[in-house]
């Protein structure tokens, strides 16, 4: 099938020097990269398991302050400040 790409002229330049080292042409050239970006997406992505540090120290809210109350903690957090 025949269509029309617009290139950046600097990226045509580059392709069109691979094709001619590689001794293929631009069109194969511009296949095997739109295959193996293809291929890329319909791999399965391997989640790296993220250890999420937990703190298991003792401690808390000081004493008087409100935990259930975004303005007293925000309050607190001004004071602090």
């Amino acid at each position: 099938m025949k269509t029309t790409l617009n290139l950046k002229d600097a990226l045509l330049t580059q392709a069109k020097t691979l094709a001619a080292q590689q001794r293929t042409s631009l069109t194969r050239l511009i296949e095997e990269g739109l295959q193996l970006r293809l291929r890329e997406d319909r791999a399965p992505t391997k989640a790296k398991a993220i250890r999420i540090p937990v703190y298991r120290g003792k401690g808390g809210l000081t004493p008087g302050l409100d935990g259930l109350s975004n303005k007293a903690l925000l309050d607190a957090a001004d004071r602090d400040a």
